[in-house]
């Protein structure tokens, strides 16, 4: 699982999902299932979180000039 791309571990959950809300497994199986979607629901967590620290928001400075700051998703550190 380690190697799943963002994409395929999002798709895999959505489909552990409908799998679960359809409650034709055994309990079992829910188990095994649930604890794969946990898993995964994590690892989409870790992506989406090192994503966001990659990212960088383009803006202008007081010359008009395109700069580039780090992301921050607080909006008392915007300018």
């Amino acid at each position: 699982m380690t190697d799943l791309k963002f994409e395929d571990s999002l798709a895999r959950l959505e489909q552990i999902v409908s799998e679960l809300e359809a409650g034709n497994l055994p309990l079992e199986d829910s188990l095994k299932v649930f604890e794969e979607g946990v898993a995964l629901a994590r690892r989409c967590a870790k992506y989406l979180e090192d994503a966001e620290q990659r990212i960088e928001i383009l803006t202008k400075d007081e010359s008009g000039a395109l700069g580039a700051k780090p992301f921050s998703a607080d909006p008392e550190g915007e300018a």
